[in-house]
């Protein structure tokens, strides 16, 4: 078995989520475009968000070679740079196999 090292990302609450409507629509919109962008480019394999208003908001799983590279994809994040989601990282290992294929997805 050939086990190898991704992050696990656990989106939360951020302290800044008082913006109008509008605004966080908007916000929204660019980090749903953020993270198409990062699943294409073959960052990130898995993302969604958790049911219920907790603060718990959701999750990214990375393929990265380190820490340092997932806080810098983080970091272009609209909602992480508004302040509506923190982050908190932790490694995560498991087979590279299915969704965990090392590189871009195959487009049909």
């Amino acid at each position: 078995m050939n086990i190898r090292q991704y992050f696990f990302v656990l989106l939360t609450k951020g302290p800044n989520r008082n913006q109008d409507s509008a605004t966080a629509s908007v916000i929204m919109k660019g980090h749903l475009g953020n993270m198409q962008k990062m699943y294409e480019e073959g960052k990130l394999k898995v993302a969604g968000p958790f049911d219920g208003d907790e603060d718990w908001q959701g999750i990214f799983i990375f393929d990265c070679n380190n820490q340092t590279e997932v806080e810098a994809l983080l970091k272009t994040d609209p909602a992480i740079k508004a302040g509506r989601l923190n982050y908190t990282i932790k490694a995560w290992y498991t087979e590279p196999s299915g969704n965990f294929k090392p590189g871009k997805p195959i487009k049909k």
